[in-house]
């Protein structure tokens, strides 16, 4: 999803960038231009690869580990028990690559559980085994 959203915006800086380094009649100004938005364009392709292998999460016995970040990493451990509820949610753009996010709520304000780009289908299993298993607890859900 994300990759698409960057190659159309590359693409539109690529033809307004060349469209107005054009305007100055220049083919060196129109080459350095469009190099600059495709060396930029790859620079946030390779950025995306990155930070979408950065997302992961964890059904454990007791808890979900959830992980992300690319500079600054961070590990959230949400114990099944002190969870509230879980949610799925989904934009109209995740909703057109047929992607869905899990949201979970706790008690914590501090917690920021979520787990994105999941195909619905996975989302929604996600959502039923962390309820199922919240229940057993009996704490929160």
């Amino acid at each position: 999803m994300r990759r698409a959203q960057t190659l159309a915006g590359v693409v539109v800086c690529l033809l307004v960038g060349c469209g107005l380094a054009a305007a100055t009649a220049s083919v060196v100004v129109v080459f350095v231009v469009a190099m600059g938005v495709i060396l930029l364009g790859a620079a946030i392709w390779g950025f995306l690869d990155r930070r979408c292998a950065s997302w992961g999460y964890l059904e454990r016995e007791q808890d979900l580990l959830v992980r992300r970040g690319v500079m600054f990493r961070r590990l959230s451990v949400v114990p099944y028990g002190r969870m509230q509820s879980v949610e799925v949610t989904a934009g109209p753009v995740e909703r057109s690559f047929g992607l869905s996010s899990v949201r979970l709520h706790t008690a914590s304000a501090a917690t920021d559980a979520r787990i994105p780009g999941l195909a619905g289908p996975d989302a929604t299993g996600l959502r039923d085994r962390l309820a199922t298993l919240g229940e057993a607890n009996a704490e929160g859900l």
